[in-house]
């Protein structure tokens, strides 16, 4: 999204692609002993878990790992779908849940059932064909500043009051996966009345930022003391800046969650070497993967450090990924007319 949190900040100025180039030059080669993964730039980037679990991988099983970094997540999977069948990639890193229903009309990715899954959370197993396999999970979710001062929203109502006039801030579901992760998070909860709540926290709003990044940003920088996250955002904080004056915000109506999944290609030239690099990432490559990234672990048995006691894990609620690919152009659309026009 998915994904560290304020390193995010930075790594959307930077972009460090680190495994990039020497991907390009060996792309095409099999000498059986080589594997080329598709991941968003994230992974691959010096804050990303990429540069971790790697040479971890490559020392265990002495197998080359070729890194492509691809964009965002959504541009790594359109990159796939426009090469087809000529796809270099063995396997594809990150695609979320609210995605998948384009990865499988793309007819790309083959079934996996990993021996890990044995350990992975049933409820966060959305492909039940298992071509797509969860290594995360995220709940989106409000993040407050403690030292603020302000009455502690306990709900997405209570975001109405208007104690918090100007104290929020909201992200744009049409240019950033977070903002669009608000938007399913209110359709679940509203149902057809979604945009009723949009109009009134609107009011509210300090502003609906395009992005993430910048959303965040303003948040630090004490702009307003309420904005859109994740629940596990406070775990940055808690690691590499000692405190807890960010915290998340657990509502009652539960939270929408996103989920990051790794895939197989059909016509992976590495394949036994692809499936061993999932059965790492869902196994012994999930802390770092789950620090890295500021999210959940799919695997239950995974030790998190005690940071992650700042994370409290929510009710979860999930829109079927078909019933996003059928609405979502419509629902953007709505939102655009009540919010924008």
């Amino acid at each position: 999204m998915k994904k560290h949190l304020v390193a995010l900040v930075i790594l959307t100025l930077i972009a460090l692609p680190i495994f990039a180039k020497g991907a390009s030059e060996t792309l095409g080669k099999d000498d059986g002993n080589e594997l080329t993964i598709y991941c968003y730039d994230t992974f691959s980037s010096e804050w990303g878990s990429g540069p971790t679990l790697i040479p971890l991988f490559e020392e265990q099983t002495g197998i080359k790992v070729n890194v492509v970094s691809t964009g965002n997540a959504l541009e790594m999977l359109n990159k796939a779908i426009m090469e087809g069948e000529n796809c270099p990639a063995d396997l594809i890193l990150g695609i979320s849940d609210d995605s998948a229903s384009r990865a499988y009309n793309s007819n790309l990715f083959a079934t996996y059932k990993s021996p890990a899954l044995e350990d992975i959370d049933d409820e966060l197993e959305f492909d039940k064909e298992y071509r797509l396999l969860p290594f995360d999970y995220g709940a989106f979710s409000f993040v407050y500043d403690s030292e603020s001062g302000i009455e502690k929203p306990t709900s997405l109502e209570d975001l109405k009051k208007d104690i918090y006039k100007d104290k929020i801030i909201l992200i744009d579901p049409r240019t950033s996966s977070v903002g669009l992760g608000l938007l399913l998070w209110t359709i679940e909860v509203y149902g057809d009345n979604y945009l009723d709540w949009w109009k009134a926290v609107g009011k509210n709003a300090l502003t609906i930022a395009d992005g993430w990044s910048s959303a965040y940003g303003l948040f630090t920088e004490g702009e307003a003391p309420i904005v859109l996250s994740y629940t596990t955002s406070p775990v940055y904080h808690v690691l590499w800046e000692d405190t807890t004056r960010y915290q998340a915000l657990i509502f009652d109506e539960g939270h929408s969650t996103t989920i990051e999944s790794v895939g197989i290609l059909k016509n992976a030239k590495n394949r036994a070497n692809a499936e061993k690099f999932v059965d790492f990432i869902l196994t012994e490559g999930q802390k770092e993967t789950a620090i890295a990234n500021s999210m959940y672990p799919a695997n239950s048995k995974t030790e998190l450090p005690d940071a992650y006691d700042w994370a409290p894990k929510p009710a979860l609620l999930h829109l079927d990924a078909e019933v996003i690919a059928q609405n979502l152009e419509k629902w953007l659309n709505e939102w655009t007319e009540a919010m924008v026009n």
